[in-house]
Order: C-alpha cells, then sequence, then structure tokens
C-alpha cells in the first residue's frame, strides 16, 4: 500500500511521546508499505532527522510553520471556537500543500497522529485513520486543578472545546486509534468502542539491562519541559524526596531529560541533579537503583515507564499511570497515592534488595510480552488493510 503519514513534529529525535511511537510505526511500516511523510514543524529539523527517515520513507516534506503567523493563527482559533491545539499548527497555506501532496502521491491511506492535524485531511474522499493517541480534552481538564488562578480561565476554555473538537472529527475518519483502554472511554463519542486500542512498544534490544555503577537511587526521565513532567518533578523533588532524605539522607535523585523548565532546573541541590538533555538516556536509567514517575496530569501510556521496566528497574508510579499501563501493582510495579506512601515504598526498595529485584524482573517480563513495537504496528497495519479490501 501506498501510506501518506501526516504529523505536527518530524518524528526525530524521539524526546517526545508522539515523535517515538510516530517513528517507530514508520520503521515497521516501511517494511512492506511505500511511505510518504509530511510533518509539519515550527523549529528547524534536527541536523540528522531527513537522513535518518530516508530509509524508511520514498518521500519526506516538511512544512514549516513560521513563528509570525503563529500569534494570528491561535487568535483566529480564539474567535472561530476551535481549540488553540489545533489553530496553532494550521495554516491555509499549508493546507494546499498537504492536498497538492496528496494529489501527487495518490495514497491508498492516509494517517494523522493527533487532532491537531485532522482539519487538514477531514474532508478528503480517501480512506483515513485518526490516531487520537491520548485524550487532549481530559490532560487539559487535569491541568485546571493544577495551574495558576490566571491560567484557570483559558484552560478550562480550552478544555470545553477540545471536548468538542475530539468528538466532532470522530465521524470524519474510517478508523481512531489510541494507546490505552481508559483513555478510549474518555473520548467524548458515543461510539467510542469503535476505536482501536493500539498501544506503545519498546525496543527491547536497546532498552535492555546494562551493569552501571548506582550513582543515584530515585531518577525520573521525560520531556522536562511537558507540563505533566514539569509537575511531577516538583511533586518528586519537593515533597517526596524531602520525606525519602528523612531516612537515607546520602540519598540522590536524577531528573533527566530534554529542555527542562526553569521551574525544574530551580529543583538542583546537593542531593538532586538535574542533567537535561542527555545523548543516551539509557545511562541516566542504567546510574540509578530505581525509578519513579508520580504523574498527577496528563494522559496516555507513559514511554518513560516501559523504558525503565525493560531495562530492568523497580519500578513506582501512580494509580493514574498504571490505569494505561496495566501492570499488576505489588508485583510488576508498586504505586503510590500520597506523598507518604511515595516515600515509603521508595524506603523498602532501597532497604529490601530481594523484593526490589523481584519488583524488576517481574515488571521486566511483564513489560517484553505486553509492549512490543511489532505486534502493535501490526494491528495498525490490519486496519489499514481492512479499508484497502472494501
Amino acid at each position: 500500500m501506498k501510506l501518506f503519514i501526516l504529523l505536527s513534529r518530524i518524528p526525530y529525535p524521539t524526546e517526545k511521546g508522539d515523535k517515538l511511537r510516530a517513528f517507530h510505526q514508520i520503521r515497521i511500516l516501511s517494511e512492506h508499505h511505500e511511505i510518504t511523510l509530511c510533518a509539519l514543524s515550527d523549529i528547524p529539523a534536527h541536523p540528522d532527522a531527513i537522513r535518518i527517515l530516508q530509509q524508511y520513507c520514498k518521500r519526506i516534506e516538511i512544512i514549516h510553520l513560521g513563528k509570525s503567523g503563529m500569534v494570528l493563527n491561535v487568535l483566529k482559533a480564539f474567535l472561530s471556537g476551535k481549540p488553540i491545539q489545533a489553530g496553532y499548527f494550521y495554516r491555509a497555506s499549508a493546507r494546499r500543500q498537504i492536498h497538492d501532496l496528496i494529489d501527487q502521491t495518490k495514497p491508498d491511506h492516509i494517517y494523522c497522529q493527533l487532532l491537531r492535524v485532522a482539519d487538514y485531511v477531514r474532508d478528503l474522499n480517501v480512506p483515513k485513520t485518526l490516531d487520537y493517541q491520548d485524550v487532549f480534552s481530559k490532560g487539559m481538564q487535569r491541568r485546571i486543578v493544577s495551574s495558576p488562578w490566571w491560567k484557570k480561565a483559558l484552560f478550562r476554555l480550552e478544555y470545553h472545546r477540545l471536548l468538542s473538537f475530539e468528538k466532532e472529527i470522530f465521524n470524519d475518519f474510517d478508523n481512531k486509534t489510541i494507546i490505552s483502554a481508559p483513555d478510549r472511554e474518555l473520548i467524548p463519542h458515543q461510539d467510542n468502542k469503535e476505536i482501536v486500542i493500539i498501544p506503545n512498544g519498546v525496543d527491547h534490544n536497546y532498552f535492555s539491562p546494562m551493569e552501571r555503577p548506582k550513582t543515584y537511587d530515585l531518577v525520573f526521565t521525560g520531556n522536562m519541559g511537558y507540563p505533566p513532567n514539569v509537575d511531577a518533578a516538583e511533586f518528586l523533588a519537593n515533597h517526596i524526596f524531602p520525606q525519602v532524605l528523612k531516612v537515607q539522607p546520602y540519598a540522590r535523585l536524577l531528573i533527566a531529560g530534554a529542555t527542562p523548565h526553569s521551574k525544574v532546573l530551580a529543583l538542583r541541590s546537593d542531593n538532586v541533579a538535574v542533567s537535561g538533555w542527555v545523548i543516551d538516556i539509557r545511562e541516566s536509567y542504567a546510574s540509578s537503583k530505581i525509578f519513579i514517575a508520580p504523574m498527577r496530569i496528563g494522559t496516555g501510556l507513559q514511554n518513560k515507564l516501559l523504558e525503565a521496566m525493560s531495562m530492568k528497574l523497580p519500578c513506582i508510579t501512580s494509580p493514574l499511570a498504571n490505569s494505561a499501563l496495566g501492570a499488576k501493582e505489588e508485583s510488576e510495579i508498586l504505586v503510590g497515592s500520597s506523598v507518604i506512601e511515595y516515600a515509603r515504598l521508595i524506603i523498602q526498595l532501597l532497604g529490601d534488595k530481594e523484593f526490589a529485584d523481584k519488583i524488576a524482573e517481574n515488571g521486566h517480563s511483564f513489560v517484553k510480552d505486553k509492549y512490543d513495537w511489532k505486534k502493535s504496528t501490526a494491528m495498525l497495519e490490519d486496519l489499514f488493510k481492512s479499508n484497502h479490501q472494501k
């Protein structure tokens, strides 16, 4: 089949969840299909991006979204009733380019990632799949609670608009996909059971156990400019970790990941390291005894948990994050619901190596069995074929 894949970001490097998902899906789909990749971008492409993506794509088109038009587009979205998430990425000129490219390549199927790009192709009479991936409306609703008072009104408005838009675009696509079952239930459409669950995977050959000196007791990773990760980092460093230090005064915490927000950089101390971008994130996992992701806002599956479990670290997370992951509590993962509970679990793992090894081993087996890019992308491929055969 000839596939046209439309993304809101260039899927390399893979430091963000949507880019990671798209990259591996493209990599595997390219084994049997001809791919035209069209990616929007509001920043310059990474120097290696085109070279790496050309291995998998017959044609690559990057549509650069100039910064000068973004304020105007956000304003247009605000006045038109569209969510900012959609308006920020929309340009009439980009729409013309995308339609011209589709006319030239004549794809058998169009695959769109995230509602941000839905407006570009929703009216085309070509079989189409929309990957909701996460539920943006629910993520925005959770941000309202933790946001400063002066942002609450804007976030509340965006929440209602996202809710409406997620429902509005549903019937414009032949297929809909999402990462997890709990998120599927949150899509505000009466037929949300039609959405096919396509989980993420993890590259088990790459994220495999590594022997390294344990420089840190705890590690938390992710894109540290992303609000749910910023919130989790602050919660961890300012509230959970001080309770651990009361019992383990020499404990050390590593917060690792790209584009750290100023709030994250401010967490640095004698016991807390903030690394920023690291060339090989595996080194951050391997240098730590425990992985923790105390997520309080956001939606979707946490790739960081898949990677840490694949590297055989004992993991602690929140009920919110584990609802998407689906690991067995007290066996494959530990789940905390409060500052005191998180601290207790950390101290328990640090003090009981046999217990820590059991959680790590069980978690490793769980993620190897359930989360595999080839298996999940095969499900996506079957979905495309079902439309092609009609």
